[in-house]
């Protein structure tokens, strides 16, 4: 059984007595905080026996454990003798280094300038047993870098002395805090023959030796709490800096200072420095794309800009060309001794077999961030077991925690990382049946959730509720994104058709939170490998709404559209040729075509007499009414749109809640219109704010934004002015973008005439410049046609 199949074997397992320990454990069915305080051990060193951080207990602890644990005749005898014999295999470790003078500061410090004034600050406060800071962040970030500079900067406050010692956290033997002790003692003048043996007398003359001195101690490469803890320097006007790729959670006293990477112009700029600045403002692009590549990782620019600068021959693009294949990357990310994959590589060594395990089944994972429900199935591991290991891999900085409370993430780097460790410790086999899991999972759970928000869908299973079917695709969108992108490279094209289908109603309400034109596009492509004609006409259909209703492209809805239209026709397809109308009479309407738009929306309703109401019927006949009420027929489209309503009444147990309410906000949208259209303010406000609270209430901002819009002008009409105020400033708020640039100046010219009318001027000039500049950059009819009744007035 090799590694993939069994975490406690294989060239980098658990020590045996750490595996026994927790085969004993999990079978008396105690924690580790349970084992902790019956044996009188502490979690901490429990879990790294379980880990294989430590090789085995000392005697009177294995007995601790064996007695906590209840082991009698044989178990007991074998449960001793393995932690005998894992204290006789224990490697010695290596001479410890000397203490030395604090090492030389980098000349190009970019982008800590916040960190660093707040470790001048924090190291100057007042504590009667010294001040700790800890500098942490994953490999790369410059934890080395920050607190040297900040030891520089801060020596002449400590006058007796500033000490730098290497604690070689990540080797595969840390220094001992004994070791260590030594070395500082011996720094602090004490002959070697006057050093105590025993490490409690050690740690006391040391910290008499502190006691009426400022001495400054740079603790670097720290393993853990239990490393530093004897070596803070616990004195008045002293200061001990730690870094540590680990939280050190347990050093109460401790302040810490998290390091990220750097910010663009910042990661730029030390690019810059080093390579030359004359070369960065020379191909900003190329440099731009190189940071980013790099992750943004200070370690990995300052690789890539020594890279440039040995080789004066080579173009920054030409660089980003070898760093642009991820396969590659890292390899391409060294120079002499620096390499990024090295500084990756022993963190990893520091794991536990099965974090290991865990951390690189994780490059299956293809979105942004997860939760361990996917990392479980990742990993092809339980929910629990991962729970804990992600622990791990957070203490070390190789899996960071996501802004969401429960989900995590990677530095890409990192992730390249993994995935090459993934490569090379698992078989082929293997790998192939971890990513098929996730990317089923994936696929299947997306497809199974979308598929709920069709309106005649009256369950919720397998999800709970529809809202949390929602929040799961909301949430998990980067990962079932990525799933169908993969699934379509892998020629899975009836997974992703079936996706992309199921996506039609969900993607109502959410035009701006989704690439719904890539979405519909795999859909379309899928379509045609499985030669799916009646598939490929809905998906012409659905990347046609995305092209004209999300991206404001309405040439390009209309050719899909009319692509879409032949096929059905082609076909027989009544219900995407009555989809098909409907689409091209909204985008004629958006085209200044208001005859085209009506021919094609009454044939839409004609057709959609086949239709389910719910299922499209009343969207049609929704469009049909905005076409007469474009044409000044507001009394027509207000029967329509009446009728429509009615018609929500008397189909109302035939969808689910979340249907009716958006389909009935959407339907009193139009009517509010249609009684603006014809004046009729009063009521048209009253209509429009009902629309309003029902997208609020559904989680619909644009939407509901633009029946703010509307109810804003409505408002000023009847002398409202204030309210109007108010819904034309949330109006604006949530206009954002580019797909959105017309509603933004729509509402910027409303705000315009309330300003007008309230006697502000000077908000009244700005706001219509704003509007002026985006008529401008639309150029179309209606822009062209706002613009000149902006200039008028």
């Amino acid at each position: 059984m090799n590694d993939a199949q069994d975490p406690g074997t294989g060239p980098d397992a658990t020590p045996a007595f750490g595996r026994l320990l927790l085969r004993h454990r999990r079978a008396a069915g105690l924690t580790q905080a349970e084992l902790a305080k019956a044996s009188g051990m502490s979690e901490r060193a429990l879990r790294d026996l379980e880990r294989g951080r430590a090789q085995a207990a000392q005697r009177r602890s294995a007995d601790a454990l064996a007695d906590a644990l209840r082991l009698t005749g044989a178990d007991r005898a074998r449960f001793l003798a393995t932690a005998r014999d894992g204290r006789r295999r224990s490697p010695r470790a290596p001479a410890a280094p000397v203490v030395g003078e604090l090492p030389p500061p980098v000349p190009d410090l970019r982008g800590r300038e916040a960190e660093l004034a707040r470790l001048r600050e924090d190291a100057l406060a007042d504590s009667p047993s010294g001040v700790v800071l800890s500098i942490i962040g994953h490999p790369g970030v410059g934890k080395t870098t920050l607190a040297v500079a900040a030891a520089h900067a801060l020596r002449d406050r400590f006058p007796d002395g500033c000490f730098a010692l290497d604690l070689r956290g990540l080797a595969d033997q840390p220094l001992s805090s004994r070791e260590a002790l030594e070395q500082l003692l011996r720094a602090l003048g004490v002959p070697p023959q006057q050093i105590p043996a025993a490490g409690v007398e050690q740690q006391h003359l040391f910290r008499s030796l502190l006691a009426g001195r400022r001495v400054l101690v740079l603790l670097d490469n720290a393993a853990d709490e239990a490393q530093v803890r004897p070596l803070l320097a616990a004195s008045p006007g002293c200061l001990t800096l730690i870094t540590c790729r680990r939280a050190l959670a347990g050093l109460e006293a401790a302040r810490w200072v998290w390091l990220e990477p750097l910010a663009d112009a910042d990661a730029t700029a030390l690019l810059a420095g080093i390579a030359g600045p004359e070369r960065v403002a020379a191909e900003p692009e190329a440099a731009a794309e190189l940071v980013a590549l790099c992750g943004n990782l200070p370690l990995a620019v300052r690789i890539a800009g020594t890279r440039l600068a040995t080789r004066p021959q080579w173009s920054i693009a030409y660089l980003v060309g070898q760093l642009r294949d991820a396969s590659t990357r890292l390899s391409s990310l060294s120079a002499g001794d620096l390499q990024v994959r090295s500084a990756f590589e022993m963190s990893y060594r520091r794991l536990s077999p099965a974090a290991r395990l865990v951390f690189r089944r994780l490059a299956a994972i293809p979105g942004a961030d997860f939760a361990a429900g996917l990392a479980a199935i990742a990993a092809g591991l339980p929910v629990a077991e991962v729970g804990e290991h992600l622990d791990e891999l957070v203490d070390a900085n190789l899996v960071l925690a996501a802004a969401a409370p429960g989900r995590y993430r990677f530095h890409d780097l990192i992730r390249i990382f993994a995935r090459e460790r993934l490569e090379a410790e698992e078989k082929p086999h293997d790998r192939e049946a971890l990513s098929e899991a996730t990317l089923r999972h994936l696929l299947g759970t997306a497809t199974a959730a979308a598929r709920l928000f069709y309106p005649d869908r009256l369950t919720a299973e397998p999800f709970a509720s529809r809202r949390e079917a929602a929040e799961w695709l909301d949430t998990e969108a980067s990962n079932w994104l990525a799933a169908q992108r993969a699934a379509a490279q892998t020629g899975r094209h009836r997974e992703v058709l079936e996706l992309a289908r199921a996506v039609h109603w969900y993607s109502d309400g959410r035009t701006q939170e989704r690439p719904w034109h890539e979405i519909f596009a795999l859909g379309l492509a899928a379509a045609r490998a499985l030669g799916d004609r009646s598939g490929e006409a809905a998906m012409l259909n659905s990347l046609g709404w995305a092209r004209y209703f999300c991206l404001a492209d309405n040439e390009g809805g209309l050719a899909l559209h009319r692509g879409a239209l032949s096929i059905a026709v082609e076909t027989g397809d009544r219900r995407e040729q009555a989809w098909a109308l409907g689409y091209l009479a909204a985008v004629r309407l958006r085209l200044g075509q208001p005859a085209e738009a009506l021919d094609h929306a009454e044939r839409a309703v004609a057709l959609a007499e086949d239709l389910d109401f719910w299922l499209g019927q009343g969207t049609i006949r929704n469009v049909l009414g905005s076409i007469l009420r474009a044409q000044g027929r507001a009394d027509e489209a207000l029967t329509v749109h009446r009728g429509v309503l009615a018609d929500v009444e008397a189909h109302y147990a035939r969808a689910n809640p979340e249907a009716r309410r958006f389909f009935r906000a959407t339907t009193l949208l139009n009517l509010g219109l249609d009684l603006s259209e014809a004046g009729q303010w009063a009521p048209a406000a009253r209509t429009l704010r009902e629309a309003r609270a029902l997208f609020r209430q559904g989680g619909f901002p644009i939407e509901e934004a633009f029946a703010a819009l509307n109810e804003g002008r409505a408002r000023r009409e009847v002398g409202q002015l204030a309210l109007a105020g108010v819904c034309l400033e949330l109006a604006l708020t949530a206009f954002t973008g580019v797909p959105l640039r017309w509603q933004r100046a729509r509402t910027l010219a409303e705000l315009t005439t309330l300003y007008v009318v309230t006697g502000n001027p000077t908000a009244a000039g700005d706001s219509r410049r704003k509007a002026l500049a985006l008529c401008e950059e639309l150029g179309t009819t209606q822009a062209l046609a706002l613009a000149a009744e902006l200039r008028v007035g």
